[in-house]
């Protein structure tokens, strides 16, 4: 094995996915820019690969990450998948504007390293292959938010820049994003292989996930039956966190699914303002397939294509018994995560539990009809005063008297907790957020980006996101409630 130049990591290559031949993928060479520069660059994301921040600003990266370069042990390709776009069968999709360049191990596991904006593929149909600023900007910053969050997701290595036009709805700048990923296997890569008739690359895209993520089940006899349980379990258990956390993705796609539950693909995602159930975060959307309030029962209508992809390898009745474990897992885990927010524990009472799910819902129905802001209000719920007689959040509401006639139920379940309130009020803050990924913060930072090449308000974003659930006084405007100008912005599929 040749020895890289000084300047290049000696990064650990280890591409299975690669190993697996035809027909999984195609290779192909990145399409570079003619004069990239470097938008951004996350040292927490190169830490996953062993990178120190002093690394992310030689030479080596800009050249690699702008598709100029080929690290030793890097083997690009673009994966083949297919899957159900707004309900609708697409039988052929892939990688069209992105690239697998390889899976690199680091101190905290292996990782996926995909180019995004790399140039044409025999997958791209009629696109260019190539992503603008804005969106690498929006998949960046919403990628990074998730992980501060607590939420699996990929992650955001660096962004690159250029000069070269691309035309979308208006011509913009070309950019390209490097991301890091567990997996980029998704669901429609099962329905791929299952509805172009090769069960036996189903089979072997099976064996390979459970080699490479779970290799606790390669001995099982009914490995192919727990796969897609754990699949089933994860999407349940990080649509429950979107839900918690008020973050709508906008087009769970089958192809926008993980195999592994990892929040996938950031297009025209949206964090909630005020309290709609119906939040639709992408113009697309005409009907409103993704809606926030959707998310949960769109999650198992995917979990159901994936179950049909994998009938070569499970019966029919094992697959429904499994579908069957989708709610109740999603309807545990978001109880848990409300109680937390409202900073009760778990009882095990049936009255209790009964008596605490009304308590929720009366809240988020209140907040609907009221307008009121998601994040502050659950935030500022963490300062609720049990023993004060009427709450100063009451003045968050047109419905004063109705939020009191909620807070008196909340404060007789508060008693039943037997908590000591400071304690109660701490372990609140460390679950509902202060600072979130507002739409009008990454308009912001792109509009400086796009305008002026000033890319401060990424960097400051990166920090805040980091530490959500943290005071920050220095970031205190963050937390404002958006201007009024926040309310016109319309994100579509091409974000």
């Amino acid at each position: 094995m040749s020895t890289p130049p000084p300047d290049i990591p000696a990064l650990t290559f280890d591409n299975s996915f690669f190993r697996l031949g035809q027909p999984f993928y195609t290779e192909v060479v990145p399409q570079g820019f003619a004069k990239p520069h470097m938008v951004s660059t996350n040292p927490d994301a190169a830490r996953l690969l062993g990178l120190e921040t002093e690394q992310l600003h030689q030479p080596w990266l800009l050249e690699w990450a702008s598709g100029n370069g080929k690290l030793p042990g890097s083997q690009p390709l673009a994966m083949v998948y297919s899957g159900h776009q707004f309900g609708g069968y697409s039988p052929q999709l892939g990688d069209g504007r992105g690239l697998l360049l390889g899976e690199i191990k680091g101190p905290q596991g292996k990782w996926d390293i995909h180019l995004k904006g790399a140039g044409k593929t025999p997958y791209s149909r009629f696109g260019d292959g190539r992503a603008v600023l804005r969106s690498t900007i929006r998949e960046y910053l919403g990628s990074e938010a998730l992980h501060g969050l607590g939420i699996p997701t990929t992650r955001g290595l660096c962004i690159v820049g250029s000069d070269e036009p691309v035309q979308r709805e208006t011509l913009e700048r070309g950019a390209m994003l490097i991301r890091l990923a567990r997996t980029h296997v998704r669901f429609g890569s099962f329905e791929y292989f299952h509805h172009t008739g090769q069960p036996e690359a189903v089979k072997k895209l099976a064996d390979h996930v459970i080699e490479q993520h779970l290799p606790e089940l390669a001995e099982n006899p009914n490995r192919y039956t727990e796969l897609f349980r754990r699949a089933v379990h994860s999407t349940a258990e990080t649509i429950a966190q979107w839900q918690a956390v008020g973050f709508a993705h906008g087009v769970m796609n089958t192809d926008n699914m993980s195999i592994l539950g990892d929040t996938l693909d950031y297009g025209p995602y949206g964090f909630l303002d005020s309290y709609q159930p119906g939040f639709i975060c992408n113009h697309s959307d005409t009907g409103g397939r993704y809606a926030f309030n959707r998310q949960p029962m769109i999650g198992l209508w995917n979990c159901n294509m994936l179950g049909n992809a994998l009938t070569s390898l499970v019966s029919v009745e094992e697959l429904t018994d499994v579908l069957k474990e989708y709610e109740p897992r999603y309807l545990e885990q978001q109880l848990a995560r409300f109680r937390s927010k409202l900073g009760l524990t778990d009882i095990a009472d049936e009255e209790i539990t009964t008596g605490d799910k009304a308590l929720i819902a009366d809240l988020l129905q209140l907040m609907a009809d009221n307008q009121v802001d998601y994040t502050r209000l659950f935030r500022h719920l963490c300062n609720f005063n049990e023993q004060e007689k009427h709450s100063p959040l009451r003045d968050m509401f047109l419905d004063r008297e109705g939020f009191d006639h909620w807070t008196n139920r909340y404060r007789k379940r508060l008693q039943q907790e037997q908590r000591d309130t400071a304690l109660r009020q701490q372990t609140m803050k460390q679950v509902n957020p202060k600072y979130i990924l507002r739409n009008y913060l990454a308009e912001t930072a792109i509009r400086k980006a796009e305008d002026e090449q000033d890319y401060s308000e990424i960097e400051r974003l990166l920090t805040v996101l980091a530490n959500p659930f943290d005071e920050q006084p220095a970031y205190e405007q963050y937390a404002s409630l958006p201007p009024e100008w926040a309310g016109a912005l319309s994100i579509s599929c091409s974000s």
